[in-house]
C-alpha cells in the first residue's frame, strides 16, 4: 500500500480505479474500515459527493456508537460505528483495500443495515480469491480491482 501513496501517479490511478467501479451508482455515504479503508474511502467520498464513515475497532471513536462482533480465524473481535453516521435510506459503499476471509466486510454491512443504510456496493483494491470471503458477502455486489 505504501508504494501507492507515495506515487503520485500511482495513487491517481488507483482512486480512478475504484471510481470505475462504482460506475453510475448514486452513493451517499462510503463507510471505510479501520485502517487501510482509511486511505482511500475520503478521496472516493470526495469524488462522488459523498460523506466518509469510518468503522474502527472498539473503543477507538468518540461519542455513540453501535458495535458488531465477528469472528476471525483465531477468535472474534469487535467493530464500531457512530450511531447517528447513516441516515436511514441511505446508499452506502463499503470500502477496504483487501477482501480476504469476508468476516470484517460483514460485520460493516451489518452495521451499516442496523442503522438503516443499503450497502449498494463492497469495494476492494485487493481480493484474495482463494479465502472465498466473496462467499461470506452473499447478496451483496463486490467488486475487486485486483484478484489474487
Amino acid at each position: 500500500m505504501t508504494p501507492i501513496l507515495s506515487d503520485v501517479m500511482a495513487m491517481k490511478m488507483t482512486v480512478e480505479t475504484l471510481l470505475k467501479m462504482v460506475s453510475d451508482q448514486h452513493i451517499d455515504i462510503v463507510v471505510g474500515i479501520e485502517s487501510r479503508g482509511f486511505f482511500f474511502g475520503p478521496l472516493l467520498a470526495s469524488r462522488l459527493n459523498a460523506g466518509f464513515v469510518p468503522v474502527r475497532k472498539a473503543g477507538k471513536l468518540p461519542s455513540t456508537t453501535i458495535a458488531e462482533a465477528y469472528d476471525l480465524e483465531y477468535g472474534t473481535d469487535t467493530l464500531e460505528i457512530h450511531a447517528d453516521s447513516i441516515k436511514k435510506g441511505s446508499k452506502v459503499l463499503v470500502h477496504d483495500d483487501v477482501l480476504a476471509t469476508g468476516g470484517t466486510a460483514k460485520a460493516v454491512c451489518r452495521l451499516v443495515e442496523r442503522l438503516g443504510g443499503e450497502v449498494v456496493q463492497c469495494n476492494f483494491l485487493i481480493e484474495l480469491d482463494f479465502l472465498q470471503g466473496k462467499e461470506k458477502l452473499d447478496g451483496y455486489q463486490v467488486k475487486s480491482a485486483l484478484h489474487y
